[in-house]
């Protein structure tokens, strides 16, 4: 999976996308709209829809990048020479940052070799690569979904065609309902972080918010890197140490509201697996693709545990993906001490 990352990963993300433009194929398709000028024309829009969002993001880190060269490098700056005395001066550790933090340093250690121009230029193609086969994977998910279904069908031969079509819908539609309330809590959360961010006078309150609430889709890691960015900008740029406490006093509090009411609320038992898994689920996801399969492997073992639970055979692993039965100790119990009776109704 690691050596066919290049194809795999536009393709899992192509699936849950065309998931998602299903039902809108779906309707076109009602109005008798042929199937392949249906998922032409869901993929357009979604495209121009993510183009205004990938614009918008480009504005926001431009002046985020712009200001990082003027007065807040000087301030950074200034921070790392006081922390290099104090290290020095209380532990005997010299950090080397004399000048202040150097940004062509720690580029260096984080890659020591200097790309030649054909690696720049095999990564370029690679990345063009990867934003012609989206589109078109989901072009022909779109059209071939039909096909996938009567597929998988087959495998599960042993069940009725009818039961394993309506399960396959399920499936698509948990996976919908999962991408659309994961949508709607960044969205919110986006809002609440910014207006929060805006009261508290804190600079690029939009980037910092829409960051924090694009980070929450990756769990547990996320919303710890969406309040860590705003903190650490707060203490670097401001006077007292009033704002970056503040900004992690109202990032915690709206996470727990995120966590207790909002994602129950809106993404209800969609997903429905345990902290166990989705953990291992992340270690996995990161160590295989990246940030990026730590996004995509919650969906996809939501799917893995309902494709389980249509086969007895693997109903056990379906199991063990969800939620604990705190009740199924209590349930046997109960059934060992009911007494046999026997043919006449007699214990």
């Amino acid at each position: 999976m690691i050596v066919g990352k290049t194809i795999l990963v536009p393709l899992f993300i192509s699936g849950y996308i065309s998931m998602l433009l299903t039902s809108v194929c779906n309707r076109l398709e009602k109005r008798k709209i042929p199937r392949v000028v249906s998922a032409f024309i869901s993929l357009s829009v979604f495209v121009v829809l993510i183009s205004a969002i990938l614009v918008f993001v480009y504005f926001q880190v431009r002046g985020f990048v712009e200001d990082l060269g003027g007065n807040l490098s000087e301030k950074i700056n200034g921070y790392a020479v006081n922390a290099n005395q104090w290290v020095y001066e209380n532990l005997g550790i010299d950090m080397g940052m004399y000048n202040g933090f150097e940004f062509k340093k720690a580029v260096e250690i984080v890659q020591p070799e200097e790309a030649s121009p054909m690696q720049l230029i095999f990564s370029l193609v690679n990345m063009l690569s990867d934003i012609i086969l989206l589109p078109v994977f989901i072009f022909f998910l779109l059209i071939y979904r039909d096909h996938l279904a009567v597929f998988i069908s087959k495998i599960f031969r042993k069940h009725r065609n009818g039961d394993i079509l309506g399960k396959l819908t399920s499936i698509r539609r948990i996976v919908h309902a999962y991408i659309i309330g994961a949508g709607q809590v960044m969205l919110i959360l986006a809002v609440v972080n910014t207006a929060v961010l805006f009261a508290l006078g804190i600079e690029h309150a939009i980037f910092f918010g829409v960051l924090a609430g694009v980070l929450n889709i990756i769990p547990y890691l996320g919303p710890i890197l969406g309040g860590m960015f705003p903190f650490i900008f707060a203490l670097i740029t401001k006077d007292t140490l009033f704002y970056p406490i503040a900004v992690a006093i109202s990032f915690t509090f709206i996470q727990l509201l995120e966590s207790t009411f909002l994602t129950p609320k809106i993404t209800g038992s969609n997903v429905n697996l345990n902290a166990l898994v989705t953990f291992i689920g992340l270690l996995l996801g990161g160590a295989i693709w990246g940030v990026i399969g730590m996004i995509l492997i919650i969906p996809t073992i939501a799917i893995l545990k309902r494709l389980f639970e249509m086969s007895p055979y693997t109903e056990p692993y379906a199991y063990l993906f969800g939620e604990e039965d705190s009740n199924w100790f209590k349930r046997k119990q109960r059934g060992r001490r009911q007494p046999k009776h026997n043919g006449n109704g007699q214990p």
